[in-house]
């Protein structure tokens, strides 16, 4: 049979689909010869555009007809009408969107081709047409499916799509055809055989000669999974299937889904062949699957089922049976049906402890079925109680708990209604953490209080629950984990079981209680502080004295008061969820309140009553102690105490604490449940000894530093001036004091006090920044971070690369036992460098030279940059000759010859002057050989040869006598020098044009080196000369030598072979004659440069060593898209916005890499783009942007990373001269190996949210992500299908899987879904889907504004082996990396932004990964072990509002389940930022947002409460503390001004000055001016100076540091503190926590002010003004009595914050002060603020519409939060108060009457305002002219009214203006008033 064509596809139109086989029953209701004869025009039918709800069943027909209707028209007209049968029995009346055109459609083109397509026919009949064709396509399959070419595999693969496509349609024919034809097909029981889509494992018959398929462990890994000898019903299912296997059985006995079940066969297979590679050095056969490995995977995946089992005192339903057989078979199987079970829950992945309760009764129903059980009552096998229908498990076990999960969800109404009115995830989850879960039975009881979601009316009644046993059959046999369980009588209603453990509330009680160990502390030590420094203590000793001490263990009274405080708001904060609330912590909440009342009121007696009443002992002579004392109060403080003995001893012993809370014995249940509540979660949480100590050193370094600094300069300075205070007496105020008879002048002191007591709470925010900088910096310097950071030291460490990438990223081969001895004798290292050294060398330059050739993809280097830093690969290389390249040599050949042509002296003193350089006399001696080894095969001529290789003789028996210096006139080399390089450069050019330019140039060699660079001339020539003349003919002979030498045509072989290796040579030669000083530059590029850098510092950092690829760990990236950008458009490079466009501004902040963009497309000009491909300059500046198709660029380095490992870890010596570049073409078994280890360890999804939509939408985005997996053949893209129903009432949802296959997408797996998964948080939810495609052992999230390197893909290997270091007690689960921000150079912002980003991903990681342990997950690049995270609900959390930031909690999940995270900076990827202001602030309110969320949630609140006291500071100042502490800063500055207000306003500032001054107290001055400290929050940006000095150096760090101020850094960061501190209160007071998308633009552009002011307006701009207002009265009112220098060195700091707040959206704003903009802006401006609002009027439409969104947060508010903001709007209503006693009019009235005169002005002014306005709305139409005289005599009568008041009254301008600024806070205190009264 001749060999096929494959069809090309004909329509590149993304779409993707197949689905089930359609089989017709019904009588077909048109006939085969439908047509007319018409001309036959064979085009394409639209294949892709199709009606959404028939697109996956009939896509794929219409695709294979396009494709082979070229060759085969009838079979393609079969096909079409195929799929027009399907479609219309799908949908016979038409009733779905489109579908009616679509076939109207479709039989148009049925009828055109019926008649043509029969004539060109070669069958008669039509089956017998399409047999043949389909055969022809099998044949070819089996006949290549054993090929490993490229161009085989892509034809294979076509021919599988097409004929699994035909083998379809056959069998529908074959059935409609009868028997007959029945009895003639051959392929009607082969399609599932021999044909099926896969994803990595072609499990199919046919795909058995495929690569991966040969691997061993494949291969045992099937056959293991194939295994089914002995199961109960195989016999039954062989009839259906000819091979099936423990899935099959499974889907057979549970009803999972098809595309379940073969999602989760490959994904098992795939874990057990890579962790079985690692283990065969334990087994005996590499074929047969070791129980090690099976073992191992089973204790991973049901460790925590396991643990939940034990939590709950239940038995585990893992039942193995003795044989080791049935074991394993066992084991699979367990382990089988829990990934069935959590690759088809949907949502419920987000609920760990409810997959184990599903998998704990299915697990039970599996052993019985195969142990066979039999019930007693019917005598009958038992089966599942859910088993055998279609979707079974979907439909009977996922969605009823789906459904719950979604209606609860729904009643958080995106975000406004309070947590406590509806269950979260963990709240459901949290039910399974409970024995109670076990009432809901098996089967499921619906009418369960978990399934109802309706609050109740009241929660008063407790549940009583009876036992239920039932007499059914199979129940009898059950244990009493398997029982029903109980249920209430039959009238009993179901009601809302509400909160779970914990109920999130709004207030800032939260960060009490949850830190409520910090709080007391901070307080107590508070209090100790001021009771020493009140004590005027000279020596730290004197504290024990008996008064003083006792005055000291006062601070116990107030502990006994916080307990109090924490164990009433643990009540209430809890009450919510008392329905759910084990008794035992109901009663245990009740007595710890009984317990603080006692102490509360004990304490307090036992000290009034012990004052001076002690009993005394001597002690030995020379005693410190001298005399101690004690009196009753302190006895009754030790009695307090002995609890926190107990906890002291526990936190110094952590391994006994942690049995305490892992053990399940009743002793250690009763004492942990006293500490703490009795929860999954939150147990065994200690760290080793070791990390203990160091932590706790840490942080008792930190506070001595931080108690030290505060009682020297903060608060043993304000004690006298307190007294001072205290003592005088102010009895004349300025305003009308409301409480006169008030002693003491207590509102002076708590105006003094109350700034430093705020400054107090949070400067140790700012010691631990001092702190993490001096630790950090420490660290980073003793991992090696920083030590290659510049081109010199790069060049001076280049020879240690080979030997540390050897050491590092090649994997040990020991071939014998001899090198095991040599292990055993020697070190490690110095085997490495005997025995490894020559082999490492040549695997680091071919590495080496794939990172360069990856920078010239990138168009970070120039070609000629290429060609400097290459490293020539050749066979010397085996025998250790390195040539280094020529970047490092640059320079070093013309500094050879300057010594050379200047030295006087000896041969031996020369050779030494030139070796003290190795890499000058590397040079030399290449020079040397590359120009003898040109000349050998440029000079071909017999005689030129002699001549030429006797003067090089010569020349080497003078180096060997050692008298080089006597017999060459050095002088000359120069000269020889630049002949050499104009002969090399004509053979660089090979013109043959140029041929007699060659020969002239040789002969003036010849001529130099005998004539002038020879002392004595050539012995060559003059033996020639001699043997002429003794021959008779010398002179003429001789003579016409001289003239013809070199000129003959045979003489010189020019141009020479067009070789590559050769002109690599050539090039190579070239370049070191002619390369200079800038050549050391190279590569001039910075992205270059440092990414160079790093790679050669981390090579000397601590990493594993790298195993072989094929034992590796096997890993996932998954990388979440939305709606970003996936490519730039053509539109959008060009589209113009401002005069620039994304193609402009990117080449003119990558300059030098557009310019070798142009080199490498061979485009000459710089300024036209005409002549450049679309494609190209798109793929060129989306690479430099923050898109998908970068993302996607970066994570694929990783696969290619991995086969050139793999090559280099199976190439031979041969292979590895040949280039791995070539290697497809030179061994395709080799590449086909390469792809499938390749394959089989790394695999990329990305999971585009949106994709779905696209498609049927035609958005041109899908055509991109279509194109990008075409461009990655092993990319895989999932997305989520809706489909409406038949009815379209409801609509149907299916998470797909698809790949690039013909240029087309195609369906891999559909797993359909209970419901929309989109519930909770989008990107969560978006992860959770797709996660199921995933493979591995690892998984790596990565967002869609990242980037990754070829180097640094190279050290996955090495990254992966941290997982099997055991660190501390047990290995990591999450681990961390750098981030390298890449957008830096767009902006200024950008700029500042990436150092603050670094700065936190570099040494502030660091620091929390060691020694605070409390390293969580910050983000995107971190590695998660796959298969712990998903026993525990997956990578992030995804409850609506509270997880907003959702990429924390899964840190947060992982430590509280006692896993463990670390961070190693040793690899890095890129991370793109946001690059405006606009955009940067949406991100910190963002995140903002999601810090206030965290305060409120469990998650935080558990691990407050857990952690031991050192390690709980580390989490509260590095996650919630530090926003806390940024509002607690910006509260201070307020505090501090209102302070001052009051003491200026009331008198009493200057009565007390002046005071002072009288008695010459200058403490007191002092301290009224002791509020600087508030400026000391700078300090917080020490770490990224300390960063940047340590990478870059320190001066470096100090030019950046002073660029960044002159270019208004201070300005952002403290514009971004404002942004972080508003965003943050207000969300913990009234909610409105919510996604904000920033856009990531590439290019900034200017913003209106219209925008700023809806983004600036409530966070900066009304707070900036109210500083200022603050700043301008306390400035007025003080000028008469305190010094302007005092005035300026206190409020400096705030003057700077308020301009700030006010005017930076301005100056980063482009053009924002040019003026065309500044008129254009206002006008915008007016018109928005003049529009009215309404429905459907947007905010930035509409002033009214931005105002009622912008309060719609108090509508939502609890009563507390509008409380709160009332209390806080009443400080508004102080200047009115104290401004109107200083007016002029009221002269030195100081009563009361004329603050409510001033009230009367107030109404009488908005009845002005009012009259005016009604007097608008009813005579301004009608009586215009009556109206403007009103408006006239209205306008005179109140000048008249100031005139006259002036006159007689005194009112003065100066009281116009104070009346101003008293009334205008006023008129805002109002409206906030009013705002919240509305609510």
């Amino acid at each position: 049979m001749a060999e096929i064509v494959l069809a090309e596809p004909t329509n590149d139109i993304v779409s993707t689909s197949n689905g089930r086989t359609y089989i017709s029953s019904d009588t077909r209701p048109f006939t085969r010869s439908l047509t007319y004869g018409r001309e036959h025009v064979p085009e394409p039918f639209d294949s892709e555009k199709l009606p959404v709800t028939l697109v996956s069943e009939i896509q794929r027909f219409l695709r294979v007809a396009n494709q082979i209707e070229s060759e085969e028209p009838r079979v393609a007209y079969l096909c079409r009408f195929h799929a027009f049968e399907v479609a219309h029995n799908l949908d016979r009346n038409s009733n779905g969107r489109g579908v009616r055109q679509f076939k109207t459609a479709l039989l148009q083109r049925l009828q055109q081709d019926e008649e043509v397509t029969i004539r060109k026919s070669k069958e008669k009949r039509h089956l017998h047409e399409l047999r043949r064709v389909y055969r022809e396509y099998r044949y070819y399959i089996i006949k290549h499916g054993g090929e490993c070419t490229l161009e085989n595999r892509d034809k294979l693969n076509k021919a599988l799509a097409i004929a699994q496509v035909l083998d379809e349609v056959l069998n529908a024919f074959t059935t409609s055809a009868g028997s007959q034809a029945l009895a003639e097909t051959d392929s009607v029981n082969a399609k599932s055989d021999f044909f099926a889509t896969y994803n990595i494992l072609p499990l199919y018959q046919g795909g058995v000669h495929q690569a991966i398929m040969q691997l061993p462990e494949i291969k045992a890994s099937v056959a293991a999974v194939r295994n089914v000898r002995g199961l109960p019903f195989v016999e039954e299912l062989k009839r259906r299937a000819a091979y099936m296997d423990l899935f099959d059985w499974l889907q057979f006995c549970f009803g999972f889904q098809e595309g379940n079940v073969a999602n989760q066969r490959e994904h098992l297979i795939l874990l057990l062949a890579n962790t079985h590679i690692r283990q065969t050095h334990k087994q005996a056969s590499m074929l047969k699957l070791g129980d090690v490995a099976v073992d191992g995977l089973l204790k991973k995946f049901f460790k925590n089922y396991k643990d939940w089992c034990k939590f709950l005192g239940r038995k585990s339903n893992i039942e193995l049976p003795y044989l080791k057989q049935e074991a394993q078979q066992y084991k699979l199987l367990y382990i089988a049906l829990y990934l069935l079970i959590w690759g088809e829950a949907a949502n419920l992945r987000f609920m760990p402890e409810c997959l184990c309760y599903i998998f704990h009764h299915m697990a039970y129903e599996m052993h019985n079925v195969l142990t066979g059980a039999v019930s007693m009552i019917t005598g009958e096998r038992v089966m599942p109680a859910y088993g055998g229908g279609a979707e079974a498990f979907l439909n009977h076990v996922v969605s009823p708990i789906y459904e719950v999960i979604r209606e609860e969800a729904m009643k958080n109404r995106n975000g406004t209604t309070d947590h406590s009115t509806w269950r979260n995830y963990d709240d459901l989850n949290e039910f399974f953490w409970s024995p109670d879960c076990f009432q809901i039975g098996w089967p499921m009881r619906l009418d369960h209080d978990f399934f109802c979601v309706h609050p109740p009316k009241d929660c008063k009644k407790e549940k009583s629950w009876t036992s239920l046993r039932t007499s059914k059959d199979n129940k009898s046999k059950r244990t009493k984990d398997e029982e029903m369980g109980a249920s209430t009588d039959e009238t009993r209603k179901p009601k809302w079981l509400g909160k779970t453990n914990f109920v999130e509330i709004r207030s800032f009680w939260q960060i009490f209680r949850s830190f409520d160990r910090m709080w007391s502390f901070l307080i107590l030590s508070l209090q100790a502080l001021i009771i020493m420094a009140s004590h005027d203590l000279e020596s730290p000793l004197q504290i024990f004295d008996a008064k003083i001490l006792e005055d000291v263990m006062s601070i116990f009274i107030t502990s006994a008061v916080l307990k109090l405080i924490q164990a009433i708001l643990d009540i209430a904060f809890t009450w919510k969820a008392r329905c759910t609330m084990d008794s035992a912590q109901r009663i245990k909440n009740v007595v710890k309140v009984v317990l603080a009342m006692i102490w509360t009121i004990v304490l307090p007696i036992f000290y009034s009553r012990s004052r001076r009443k002690y009993t005394c002992y001597s002690t030995q002579n020379g005693s410190w102690l001298g005399e101690w004392c004690y009196s009753s109060y302190m006895v009754a403080v030790a009695f307090y105490l002995i609890t926190n003995a107990v906890n002291m001893v526990l936190f110094l012993v952590p391994a006994v604490g942690k049995y305490i809370e892992t053990s399940n014995t009743r002793m250690c249940t009763i004492f942990s449940l006293w500490t703490q509540p009795r929860l999954y979660v939150g147990r065994g949480m200690q760290e080793s000894q070791v990390s203990l100590v160091k932590y706790t050193l840490f942080w008792v370094l930190l506070f001595l530093s931080k108690f030290s600094f505060s009682y020297t300069f903060e608060i043993k300075p304000l004690i006298s001036p307190t007294r001072q205070i205290m003592r005088i007496g102010v009895k004349n105020y300025d305003w009308h004091e409301l409480f006169p008879k008030v002693k003491n002048n207590a509102g002076a002191i708590a105006a003094i006090w109350s700034p430093i007591i705020l400054v107090y709470f949070m400067d140790a925010q700012i010691w631990y920044s001092v702190y993490c900088s001096v630790f950090g910096g420490i660290y980073g310097i003793l991992h090696h971070l920083g030590e290659i950071r510049t081109q010199g030291m790069l060049r001076s460490r280049f020879e240690a690369l080979p030997s540390a990438f050897n050491a590092c990223l090649i994997p040990k081969q020991i071939k014998d036992n001899k090198d095991g001895i040599k292990k055993w004798l020697f070190h490690q290292k110095f085997l490495k460098a005997s025995g490894n050294e020559k082999n490492g060398d040549v695997k680091f330059i071919l590495v080496w030279n794939q990172i360069i050739s990856s920078f010239r993809e990138e168009d970070l280097i120039s070609n000629r940059e290429m060609d400097l830093m290459k490293i020539p690969v050749s066979s010397e290389l085996f025998s250790g000759q390195v040539r280094w390249p020529v970047f490092l040599l640059a320079n070093k050949l013309s500094i050879a010859l300057s010594i050379a042509r200047d030295f006087v002296g000896e041969d031996h003193n020369l050779l030494k002057k030139i070796r003290k350089d190795n890499y000058m006399y590397l040079v030399v001696i290449e020079c040397y050989e590359s120009l003898k080894c040109t000349l050998d095969i440029l000079v071909v001529g017999d005689l030129e040869r002699r001549i030429i290789f006797g003067i090089m003789d010569e020349i080497e028996e003078s180096i060997g006598r050692s008298s080089l210096v006597e017999d060459i006139r050095m002088s000359e080399l120069p000269a020889l020098h630049a002949k050499c390089t104009e002969l090399v450069e004509l053979l660089v050019e090979g013109n043959e044009d140029h041929y007699y330019k060659v020969v002239k140039a040789i002969q003036d060699i010849f001529e130099h080196v005998t004539n002038e660079l020879l002392v004595n001339g050539s012995r060559t020539l003059d033996l020639l000369y001699t043997h002429q003349q003794l021959e008779g003919e010398a002179t003429g002979f001789f003579s016409h030598l001289e003239r013809e030498l070199f000129a003959s045509e045979h003489s010189i072989h020019f141009p020479l072979p067009d070789s590559g290796p050769l002109m690599d040579k050539i090039k190579r030669f070239h370049l070191l004659l002619t390369v200079k000083d800038k050549a050391m530059y190279t590569p001039s590029n910075l992205e270059a440069r440092r990414r160079i850098s790093f790679f050669a510092t981390s090579l000397f950092m601590d990493m594993p060593k790298a195993p072989k690829v094929r034992n590796m760990l096997s890993f996932s990236i998954l990388t979440p898209h939305y709606m970003e950008e996936v490519q730039f458009s053509r539109k959008e490079l060009h589209s113009s916005k401002e005069a620039v466009s994304i193609s402009f501004y990117m080449q003119k902040i990558y300059p030098d890499e557009w310019g070798n963009f142009l080199e490498r497309i061979g485009s000459e000009n710089l300024d036209v783009n005409d002549e450049i491909n679309e494609e190209d300059l798109r793929d060129w500046a989306s690479f430099r942007g923050q898109t998908l198709s970068r993302t996607v660029r970066g994570m694929m380095y990783c696969r290619k990373a991995l086969k050139l490992q793999a090559f280099l870890d199976m190439a031979e010596d041969d292979d590895i001269l040949q280039g791995y570049d070539s290697i497809d073409r030179a061994n395709g078994t080799l590449s086909a190996q390469l792809d499938a280890i390749a394959d089989m360890k790394f695999t990329h999804i990305v999971s585009c949210q949106m994709y779905g939509l696209q498609k049927s939408a035609g958005d041109p985005q899908a055509q991109d992500i279509l194109d990008l997996m075409k461009r990655y053949p092993s990319l895989r893209v999932a997305y989520v299908e809706e489909k409406p129903m038949e009815d379209r009432s409801q609509k149907v949802y299916s998470s797909i899987l698809v790949k690039a296959i013909n240029g087309l997408d195609e369906e891999i797996y559909r797993i359909k879904l209970p419901g929309p998964p989109n519930i909770g948080e989008g990107k969560p939810e978006n992860q959770n889907h797709a996660i199921i495609f995933t493979r591995g052992e690892a998984l790596q999230a990565i967002d869609m504004n990242q980037d990754n390197y070829l180097e640094e893909a190279l050290k996955m290997r090495n990254l992966l082996q941290e997982f099997l270091r055991v660190q501390g007690r047990r290995p990591p689960t999450i681990i961390g990396m750098r981030e390298h921000v890449f957008t830096g150079s767009v902006s200024s912002l950008a700029w500042f932004m990436s150092y603050q980003e670094t700065s936190f991903v570099t040494i502030g990681q660091r620091l929390l990964a060691n020694p605070l342990r409390v390293r969580f997950h910050y983000g995107h690049p971190d590695l998660f072990d796959r298969i712990f995270h998903l026993t525990r609900g997956g990578i992030s959390k995804a409850s609506k509002t509270i997880n907003l930031s959702e990429d924390v909690f899964a840190g947060f999940n992982t430590t509280l389940r006692r896993g463990y995270v670390t961070y190693h900076e040793y690899m890095q990827v890129g991370k793109g930022r946001d690059v405006g202001l606009n955009q940067i602030s949406k991100f910190e309110a963002k995140v903002a947002n999601g810090n206030s969320e965290q305060t409120l949630s469990r998650d935080i609140y558990r691990l407050g409460r857990r952690f031991d006291f050192f390690r709980m500071l580390s989490c509260y100042f590095t996650t919630v503390g530090f926003y806390f502490n940024s509002l607690i800063s910006v509260i201070g500055v307020y505090v501090f001004l209102y302070g001052q207000l009051y003491l200026v306003l009331s008198g009493l500032q200057r009565a007390l000055l002046l005071e002072a001054r009288v008695k010459n107290i200058e403490s007191l001055e002092t301290a009224l001016a002791s509020q600087s400290f508030i400026q000391l929050g700078l300090l917080t940006g020490l770490p990224m100076v300390v960063e940047i000095g340590l990478e870059r150096g320190f001066l470096t760090a100090l030019k950046d540091f002073v660029l960044m101020q002159l270019q208004l850094a201070s300005v952002f960061f403290t514009f971004s503190y404002g942004t972080k501190s508003h965003y943050y209160g207000r969300t913990i007071l009234h909610g409105g926590a919510k996604y904000r998308p920033t856009g990531r633009k590439v290019v900034v552009f200017h913003a209106n002010f219209t925008e700023n002011y809806r983004l600036y307006s409530r966070s900066h701009f009304v707070k900036g003004f109210e500083l200022l207002l603050l700043l301008i009265v306390y400035d007025l009112f003080r000028r008469s009595y305190q010094s302007s220098t005092a005035y300026v060195l206190i409020t400096y700091a705030i003057w700077f914050m308020s301009f700030t707040w006010l005017f930076a959206p301005f100056f980063f704003n482009p053009s924002g002060f040019n003026w065309g903009k500044i008129v254009d802006d206002w006008k915008d401006w007016n018109k928005w603020i003049e529009q009215q609002g309404g429905i459907g009027i947007q905010q930035d439409k509409s002033w009214q519409s931005w105002w009622n969104d912008e309060q719609s947060h108090l509508l939502h508010s609890g009563l507390t939060s509008r409380l709160m903001e009332l209390l806080l709007s009443l400080r508004f209503f102080l200047y009115q108060y104290g401004l109107v006693y200083h007016l002029d009019i009221s002269g030195q009235n100081k009563n009361f009457i004329v603050y409510v005169l001033s009230w009367v002005v107030i109404v009488v002014i908005f009845l002005l305002v009012k009259v005016v306005n009604l007097g608008r709305q009813y005579l301004s139409t009608n009586y215009h002219l009556a109206f403007r005289l009103f408006k006239t005599f209205l306008f005179l009568g109140v000048v008249a009214t100031i005139v006259a008041l002036s006159i007689i009254c005194d009112l003065s301008v100066r009281d116009l203006v104070v009346c101003c600024l008293a009334f205008l806070p006023t008129g805002w205190g109002l409206i906030l008033v009013g705002q919240i009264s509305e609510a």
